[in-house]
Formats: C-alpha cells, structure tokens, sequence
C-alpha cells in the first residue's frame, strides 16, 4: 500500500468496492498498492504480480491467459481495451484501478 517514498519507481494499482473482498477488504472503500515497475513493465506484468500475492484475486481476475470479465480494469483513466491491451507497455505515471462489476436486474 502507499507509504513512505522507496527509491525504485511504482505503479498505482486501486481496487475499489467490492474486489477490495479478494484482498482482505471488507468489500466497501478502495485500497491502493504501488507496484514494482520492472522493465519491460506491462498491464499483464503488474496485475499478475499483484495477483500472485492474492489468489482469490487471481482467482476473479484470470481465466487462463485472459480477464474475467466481472472486473473492469482502468489503465490511466481509459477502459482496458479502448486505449490499452493487456501487453501494453507501462511507465512512471501511469495507474491502473480495478473495479467490480455490478451484475443483476
């Protein structure tokens, strides 16, 4: 989560509402992690190290290779998928916020 500057660069990673449950939350309010940005940093590189201290937010996020599609994921404010695919690149700056799906009539 964010703390005290660290001398290696980041990327912000938010879940917000109910995937905040995948990660110890009480499915309410958001939490932000700061990420490692290694080289050749990628949407997929950062959600899968994140995702690999998580299971049960491996578990809803991947389907094999690809997204599950109850959480939307937001790269520098543009859906995943208009302006940035998965294996698209990352730099310093850049966030990606993880929201939950409502489903239901």
């Amino acid at each position: 989560m964010r703390g005290a500057p660290t001398d290696h660069q980041t990327i912000a990673v938010e879940l917000s509402g109910w995937s905040t449950r995948f990660i110890g939350g009480n499915g309410a309010g958001r939490r932000v992690f700061d990420e490692p940005l290694t080289e050749p940093a990628t949407v997929r590189s950062v959600l899968r190290g994140l995702t690999d201290r998580f299971p049960e937010l491996a578990a809803a996020l991947w389907h094999g290779a690809e997204l599950g599609e109850h959480i939307e994921v937001i790269v520098n404010d543009a859906v995943l998928g208009v302006a940035h695919g998965l294996d698209s690149r990352l730099g310093p700056g850049d966030s990606i916020t993880l929201v939950g799906q409502y489903l239901g009539g």
